[in-house]
């Protein structure tokens, strides 16, 4: 049996985790310019937990990202920030408009939205009843304490190894990846915010050698800390949770949105279909 692929005692009810299918033949579409997975949440979240359970990456962890409008804008403009999302083995969509879009340009549409939010749940459902474990790294110290807490309270079950906050020195980092590989998790949390988690991810990814995977979070703690609202699912059903969003932060996110939206729109309908 190769060793970069999910061991033979999956199961196989689901069509996305077939037997001995490996990491290449996952299938995707292309998406605003990337290679987005066709997978629903909870076929996502059973694959990245059975991926870290059985290392399907022996050598190195495998690394899983997110892409909304936003991301699809920036990796448009910074070929530096695309190669960044490119490296990784799995990027999820984390934006309605990118369902819509898939639905009219590709053969194999999403069946829905992989929001990080949501797929956080599911994983952890999943990693409860399968005894994986999670490290969580990121946001301030404040936020990491309580959405841990609000981890352990949702999931008692749930192992988490350890947690540590997203703001340190660079001369840190050497010891922030030995103390997270001394733990073993099998699956890794990064909520640093995009380019930064990637640009930490992509640093790291061969020195990472006790991780599973390694999810990319993006605001993640944030939510979960109850510090930021979920729009309500009306808006998130109609591509409008960005303007929800607007309303809540005007003047962090009004100039991005205005600056990204119609950027990524554009890059939805001219470089998305089937690859």
């Amino acid at each position: 049996m190769k060793t970069d692929t999910v061991l033979a005692h999956i199961d196989t009810h689901t069509p996305f985790i077939e037997r001995d299918v490996t990491v290449d033949a996952v299938k995707r579409i292309r998406l605003g310019g990337l290679p987005i997975v066709v997978s629903s949440r909870e076929e996502a979240a059973r694959y990245l937990v059975k991926a870290a359970l059985n290392k399907v990456k022996p050598s190195k962890p495998l690394y899983a990202t997110s892409a909304n409008g936003q991301v699809i804008s920036m990796c448009a403009r910074d070929p530096d920030v695309k190669a960044l999302f490119t490296r990784a083995d799995l990027i999820h969509a984390d934006g309605q408009p990118m369902v819509v879009a898939s639905r009219r340009y590709c053969s194999s549409p999403l069946p829905e939205r992989v929001a990080t939010t949501d797929l956080f749940d599911d994983v952890a459902r999943v990693a409860q009843d399968w005894g994986a474990s999670f490290y969580v790294f990121g946001a301030s110290e404040e936020v990491n304490s309580e959405a841990v807490a609000n981890m352990r309270a949702s999931y008692p079950l749930l192992n988490i190894v350890g947690h540590r906050s997203g703001y340190f020195k660079p001369r840190e980092e050497v010891e922030i990846v030995q103390q997270i590989n001394a733990l073993k998790p099998d699956i890794l949390w990064v909520s640093l915010g995009a380019p930064l988690e990637q640009k930490f991810v992509c640093r790291n990814l061969s020195k990472l050698t006790n991780v599973g995977v390694i999810k990319t979070a993006g605001g993640l703690l944030d939510f979960i800390a109850g510090r930021r609202k979920r729009a309500p699912r009306w808006m998130q059903d109609y591509s409008l949770e960005w303007l929800y969003r607007t309303w809540l932060e005007p003047g962090r996110l009004g100039p991005r949105y205005l600056e990204t939206n119609m950027h990524s729109a554009k890059l939805l309908a001219t470089q998305s279909g089937d690859l």
